[in-house]
């Protein structure tokens, strides 16, 4: 085999990339190379900020379980009500002064809280931040069943994903065969999570899309109705229908009735997997649904979409992709490990979900613009 040979036979990458990706990574694991950028004034701050990235992601785990212990332990709760002491936190939480003193320190070098002096306590701007957010406040609750599975990152990859593990398990009604005969109790705390993380994603959306230009909406996947409720304050004349497993449909049409929107709503029990979607419907909307699945069925999903929309019609589709300037991270390090571990779905990025798109017969497709892209991006789609 040729030294440009991989052992599958493509030929190894050439041309001008290829050789700057070689000298920049030669040079900066040379230690000679480290040492001299560290020592130079005007290389210095790089070097001093490249090191903390690389420490970053070496202690990333730490500080995800600082803020699980923050969140947890209830200080989040007792700093948003107002500054507390460190023998206030110690006895809430039943830890030793010691133990006390060295989760606070830790919290206070994330600025999830902030010394006050004389054994005074707040919240720091992350900490601040955070506590308004009852989504993310709901995710990291539920994230130590993710880090069960991360325990051991490279035997997860090699698990069979038909193979449950602490996530799947968590997620099992949802791509089980049997999940339109799920019960209330099933889907609960899922219904339940996705109720507390909506309106961030939500408020993006009803930002970035007039829907009061539609006559008739089914949102198909709608969970608690948490989206549809918001969109029929925002839209006082738009007809709704939402379309979710019979259980989970039932839970929405007592959380929207007594919102007193259930007069406007249709229902519609159904498993998008395997049944008919009701028609009528001028515009159809995704929201965090697509990346649950993968291509087969989202592909299967989009076809029968373009068929229930009627000439003209209109999908919108929201959630969090792949590829996202400034948050590429978040895309295929966080939710690609996330869906690997609930054994199903997929980040994407816009021009693939636009395959997709296209594939089931949309005409046309374009992203809208949205101010908070990291929490979720937009793709409208016609008919």
């Amino acid at each position: 085999m040729e030294p440009s040979d991989s052992p599958s036979g493509s030929r190894r990458p050439r041309g001008f990339r290829a050789r700057w990706t070689a000298w920049r990574n030669r040079l900066l694991s040379s230690p000679v190379f480290q040492r001299r950028a560290a020592a130079f004034p005007l290389s210095r701050p790089i070097a001093r900020r490249r090191a903390a990235r690389l420490f970053d992601l070496v202690a990333g785990f730490t500080y995800s379980q600082t803020l699980h212990a923050f969140v947890e332990s209830g200080w989040l709760d007792r700093l948003t009500a107002g500054p507390r002491t460190e023998t206030d936190l110690a006895n809430h939480t039943g830890l030793s002064p010691e133990a006390t003193d060295r989760l606070l320190r830790a919290a206070g070098s994330l600025k999830l809280a902030e010394p006050l002096g004389g054994g005074w306590w707040t919240l720091g701007a992350e900490g601040a931040a955070l506590s308004g957010n009852a989504g993310a406040i709901a995710m990291i609750r539920h994230h130590h069943l993710l880090y069960t599975d991360l325990a051991d990152p490279l035997e997860l990859l090699r698990r069979d994903r038909a193979e449950n593990g602490a996530l799947s398990r968590y997620w099992a009604y949802a791509g089980s065969p049997d999940a339109a005969r799920a019960d209330a109790e099933a889907v609960s705390p899922y219904s339940a999570l996705m109720a507390a993380s909506q309106p961030m994603v939500t408020e993006q959306i009803l930002a970035a899309y007039r829907f009061s230009r539609h006559s008739k909406l089914l949102d198909i996947g709608g969970g608690d109705g948490a989206f549809l409720g918001a969109v029929a304050e925002a839209a006082p004349m738009l007809a709704l229908g939402l379309f979710d497993l019979p259980a989970v449909a039932e839970r929405a049409r007592a959380r929207l009735g007594a919102a007193g929107h259930a007069a406007r709503i249709a229902f519609h029990p159904g498993d998008f997997t395997a049944d008919p979607l009701p028609t009528g419907y001028d515009i159809v909307t995704l929201v965090r649904i697509l990346h649950d699945h993968d291509d087969h069925v989202a592909a299967r999903l989009l076809a029968s979409i373009r068929a229930a929309l009627p000439p003209g019609g209109v999908l919108l589709i929201a959630e969090p992709m792949a590829g996202t300037p400034g948050a590429e991270a978040m895309g295929d390090a966080y939710f690609g490990l996330y869906l690997w571990a609930m054994r199903s779905g997929r980040p994407r990025r816009p021009d693939e979900i636009g395959a997709l798109l296209s594939d089931a017969g949309f005409s046309s497709w374009r992203s809208v613009p949205n101010r908070q892209p990291l929490i979720a991006r937009i793709i409208v789609a016609s008919a």
